[in-house]
């Protein structure tokens, strides 16, 4: 099939990339020159792992192709995939401005039947505005579908190509007849397709994350309690994960959630229930007390120093809201580095992957180092943010020769209390006893 993918972030490009990979003919519209340039030669804008081994397969087959022009791919392509942002509004409410100005542009240009196949996060009742503008341009007919994505960042490639399912929001069989036809390769593998109405398609999307949101939440607000009565909260973890009715997955305690999906759609299904006078009182506590957890180790810090940050060095290691990932948005080490900073403190940071976006987010405010081991010279303690591998088994005696103090903050939960406890540091970690020295 020939398919149109408009937007290529990282929803659009794996998108469009694995949807080559089935065999079909893709073409990806952006508006950034730029980017899709470095598309034509070859360059993943973006970073998602194993990404660019399929890319580089489908270009080579010449089954995808790049454009700044929309009307190229919909003279030749019946089905279009919206992958567009959806950011949240000052009032949390999801944006959908961009959403409406390519349909628009679909009513405007389009000359025969398409299927426009809404990808992105999208308040209920959006598929109705889409149909809304698109019919107000032309009286060709045309569908409007539901498809919303489950893509975990930094496992994207495989959860497109592994779904659990394939969930297609449409009243119309015609098109339910073509989106099983491009799903066709996951079906054969027993993956299902779960079809809907567009309504409840567009709020399943939004309830899964604000669920997992919540699961999320929960865990560290048992954690926070576990710390305040002596129990370890790894055992509550396991202990409750292995209840099927529960799982344990999203059990993993921390310093809160970030990213692109979970805060802003937590916001607007907030929003959305305040709009037809609901109110998610159990979201609204979600949102407030992950605010809280993402700067959760300044206080413990400032304790540990003395109870003043003023001109104290602190060294973090990760930047990216978590691992495999250099997405930055909602990241709790911009929280902790804004609470740091206006407390007196210097903070000097590595990441493997998302120090460029930091920079551009932030400039100056925070030194950047060249690897995990030389910003420890002279800092006064370490705090852990990212998960990132490279930091899971590090060499216990470089952190103490380079650090000021042997302290570890971790956010992350990385690191084995016996471990760090024989190696003489203190320790502190998210729900579990703080380790002290020749305690």
């Amino acid at each position: 099939m020939n398919i149109a993918i408009v937007g290529n972030g990282k929803i659009g490009l794996v998108t469009g990339t694995c949807l080559a990979d089935f065999g079909n003919h893709v073409i990806c519209v952006d508006i950034d020159q730029k980017k899709v340039e470095m598309m034509r030669n070859g360059h993943v804008p973006i970073y998602e792992p194993g990404l660019e081994e399929v890319f580089l397969r489908n270009i080579k087959a010449n089954r995808i192709e790049f454009t700044t022009n929309i009307k190229d791919a919909l003279d030749v392509c019946d089905v279009v995939f919206l992958a567009l942002p959806t950011p949240p509004g000052e009032d949390g409410s999801a944006d959908l401005s961009y959403v409406i100005s390519v349909a628009n542009q679909i009513g405007e240009l389009m000359t025969n039947y398409k299927v426009v196949v809404n990808k992105s996060t999208v308040p209920v009742g959006t598929a109705d505005k889409v149909r809304e503008v698109i019919a107000s341009k032309t009286s060709i007919e045309f569908d409007v579908v539901s498809n919303p994505e489950f893509l975990r960042e930094g496992y994207a490639v495989q959860d497109f190509m592994k779904p659990s399912r394939v969930v297609v929001g449409t009243s119309s069989q015609k098109a339910l007849d073509i989106m099983n036809r491009i799903y066709k390769p996951l079906t054969e593998d027993g993956i299902p397709v779960i079809p809907m109405d567009e309504k409840s398609s567009e709020l399943t999307k939004y309830a899964a994350n604000a669920f997992l949101a919540t699961k999320i939440t929960f865990m560290n607000e048992v954690a926070n309690f576990c710390e305040l009565v002596g129990a370890d909260v790894d055992k509550v973890r396991l202990g409750m994960g292995s209840d099927d009715r529960i799982g344990n997955r999203f059990l993993f305690p921390g310093i809160g959630y970030g990213g692109s999906c979970f805060p802003k759609d937590v916001k607007a299904l907030v929003k959305s229930g305040r709009q037809e006078n609901y109110q998610f009182k159990v979201l609204e506590a979600v949102e407030n007390v992950n605010q809280a957890q993402k700067v959760i180790m300044v206080p413990a810090i400032k304790d540990y120093l003395g109870g003043s940050l003023q001109g104290k060095r602190i060294a973090m290691w990760g930047l990216a809201f978590k691992e495999n990932t250099d997405d930055i948005r909602e990241a709790s080490s911009l929280d902790m580095i804004e609470e740091l900073t206006a407390q007196g403190a210097s903070v000097i940071a590595y990441d493997s992957a998302a120090m460029s976006n930091v920079k551009r987010a932030i400039g100056d405010l925070i030194e950047y180092g060249d690897d995990m081991y030389s910003i420890l010279d002279g800092a006064d303690v370490l705090l852990v943010v990212t998960e990132w591998s490279e930091f899971r088994n590090p060499r216990y005696d470089v952190i103490a020769e380079k650090l000021k103090n042997k302290a570890i903050f971790d956010g992350r939960n990385l690191y084995d209390l016996d471990v760090l406890e024989e190696k003489g540091f203190f320790y502190k970690s998210i729900g579990r006893k703080t380790v002290l020295p020749n305690a």
